[in-house]
């Protein structure tokens, strides 16, 4: 399929086939993906937790609005954000830039101290808001790239972070739980997989100024 056939594909699944697993080629592919999504100032605020455990799946039904989808899948990805962000962080990552791109300090140090300055600057509740914006760009791409790989997937707002915090054990890697995604294989008997997708027109909501 091209891309515009996969998208058309891809749906919110309702219902997975939970006798069905992604092979580790798929969730390798997934995670990659994850790693190249694109972030504000590449800073990578966003870190993501695969999830293969049907116990712990199934307890975090009753925290997910008793989503089914959340135990059915064959993985549960969880896109989480950190706790906080400071000049650690930023440190690391220009020590990262330069083992990468053998950059010299003197081109890095100026946008190293922009950054320490904008990020010192904000206060937890719009730092938090912006590593959510993260979150989302990623689970935006992680859906691109699922259609792609005929990966099911159903996006997930609705669910109690703070008990998926508790239950996943979040804190003790400076994480919050922002946006989740099963993923796997649609159910045969799921209504809504053979159902025409609804989408305004493109002139509804494109505007094209020459």
């Amino acid at each position: 399929m091209n891309i515009i056939e996969s998208l058309e594909w891809r749906y919110a699944a309702k219902k997975f086939d939970d006798t069905k697993t992604l092979t580790e080629e798929k969730i390798d592919t997934l995670k990659t993906a994850f790693n190249l999504t694109a972030t504000s100032y590449g800073l990578q605020p966003v870190k993501m937790v695969v999830l293969k455990n049907k116990d712990i799946q199934q307890q975090l039904v009753a925290h997910s609005w008793n989503q089914q989808q959340v135990a059915q899948a064959s993985h549960v990805l969880v896109i989480c954000i950190q706790d906080n962000i400071d000049e650690k962080d930023i440190e690391q990552y220009f020590d990262l830039v330069k083992y990468t791109r053998n950059t010299p300090d003197e081109i890095l140090n100026p946008f190293k101290d922009y950054l320490k300055t904008d990020i010192s600057s904000k206060s937890e509740n719009q730092l938090a808001l912006w590593m959510k914006n993260q979150a989302y760009i990623a689970l935006g791409n992680l859906l691109t790239v699922a259609a792609i790989e005929k990966i099911d997937s159903c996006p997930m707002e609705g669910f109690n972070p703070e008990k998926y915090d508790e239950i996943l054990e979040l804190k003790k890697f400076n994480l919050k739980s922002a946006l989740v995604l099963p993923v796997g294989f649609r159910a045969e008997d799921d209504y809504m997989k053979d159902l025409k997708k609804v989408r305004k027109n493109i002139t509804d909501v494109v505007i094209e100024i020459n």
